[in-house]
C-alpha cells in the first residue's frame, strides 16, 4: 500500500509542496526530523526533511526540488496517485527549549524544514527572528506561513529584488548588535551554515546546523553521512541531523559533498555514452 497525495502545488520554477497522506509517520513526527522516500518499487531511496505536519488528519507536508531522477519522479506524480515508500520520522528532533530569543537562518530550499523549527521554537515561547534568503524573488516561498510561525520576519535576496539585497548574515549580524541573541540554527547549503557559524563563534552564541550530507540508509549502517563533529565522526542520520554548529569540520564535508557530485556527473555522463 502506498502513500496518497492529497495535494501538490509548484512553489517557485521547479520546486514544489505535496501533501501525502501518512499518519503513521506524522504521529510522532518532530521539527527537523526527515523522512526517506521512493517514489516508485525501483526508485533509489531519497531523504527530504519534513516541512509541516497535521497531527489531526495525519498529513505530512514536504517540499522539494527535482533536480535528480528520483525528484522528477517525484514532481511527476499528480494528486491521488501514490508514493511507494515512505520511512520515518528519521534522525534526531531539533533541540526545542525556551533558550529566550532565537534566531533561524535559512537559505533557499532551507526554508520549507525551518518553518516547523520555527514554530516550535515560537510556540516554547521564544521570541523567533526568521532569516530566509535566496537569489532572487522567484525562490522564496511561505511567507505567510513564516510570519506566523516567527515573531519577525527578514528576507534577503541576492539581486535585491525582495527584501534586502545581500545575505542573510548581514541580517544575523545586525540583529546581535541590536540585542542578545541566546541561540541560532542554521539550515541550507553548507557555505552559508559555516558562515553564520563564524559569525557567532566570537560572541559565543549557542549555534547548531542542520547537517545533509550525502544520505543513503538513514540508520546510520552505511555511513554516508558521517561529519565530523568536535574531533569525533558523527552520523547525520542518526545522530543529527542537528550539531554544534562550531564545532563541524564544515571544510571535510563540504569536500566530500563535492566528491560525489563529481562521481553523480561521471555516471551520468557514462550513462548517456558521453565518456
Amino acid at each position: 500500500m502506498g502513500y496518497k497525495i492529497l495535494s501538490k502545488k509548484e512553489l517557485c520554477p521547479n520546486q514544489f509542496e505535496i501533501v501525502i497522506d501518512a499518519p503513521y509517520v506524522v504521529r510522532n513526527a518532530k521539527a527537523g526530523q526527515f523522512i526517506i522516500f521512493r517514489a516508485d518499487e525501483n526508485g533509489e531511496r531519497v531523504p527530504l526533511t519534513i516541512a509541516d505536519v497535521d497531527k489531526e488528519t495525519g498529513a505530512l507536508t514536504i517540499v522539494y526540488m527535482a533536480v535528480g531522477y528520483s525528484t522528477k519522479k517525484l514532481a511527476a506524480l499528480e494528486v491521488g496517485d501514490e508514493i511507494a515508500d515512505i520511512v520515518g520520522p528519521l534522525g534526531a528532533p531539533t533541540h526545542i527549549k525556551k533558550y529566550g530569543t532565537v534566531v533561524c537562518v535559512a537559505g533557499g530550499y532551507g526554508a520549507a524544514p525551518c518553518y516547523l523549527i520555527a514554530k516550535a521554537f515560537k510556540e516554547a515561547g521564544n521570541k523567533v527572528y526568521m532569516i530566509t534568503g535566496a537569489r532572487t524573488k522567484d525562490l522564496i516561498f511561505w511567507q505567510d506561513k513564516m510570519k506566523d510561525a516567527s515573531t519577525e520576519l527578514f528576507i534577503t535576496t541576492d539581486d535585491g529584488s525582495l527584501g534586502e539585497k545581500g545575505f542573510g548574515t548581514q541580517v544575523l549580524q545586525r540583529l546581535m548588535e541590536q540585542e542578545k541573541i541566546d541561540y541560532v540554527i542554521a539550515v541550507g547549503p553548507m557555505p552559508m551554515m559555516r558562515a553564520v557559524a563564524n559569525l557567532t563563534r566570537d560572541k559565543g552564541i549557542y549555534t547548531e546546523a542542520s547537517m545533509n550530507p550525502i544520505m543513503v540508509d538513514g540508520t546510520g549502517m552505511c555511513g554516508a553521512c558521517r561529519v565530523t563533529v568536535g574531533g569525533e565522526v558523527k552520523f547525520a542520520c542518526v545522530d543529527g541531523p542537528d550539531f554544534d554548529a562550531h564545532k563541524i569540520d564544515f571544510d571535510e564535508v563540504i569536500n566530500r559533498t563535492r566528491i560525489y557530485k563529481k562521481h553523480e556527473e561521471d555516471c551520468n555522463l557514462l550513462s548517456q555514452g558521453v565518456k
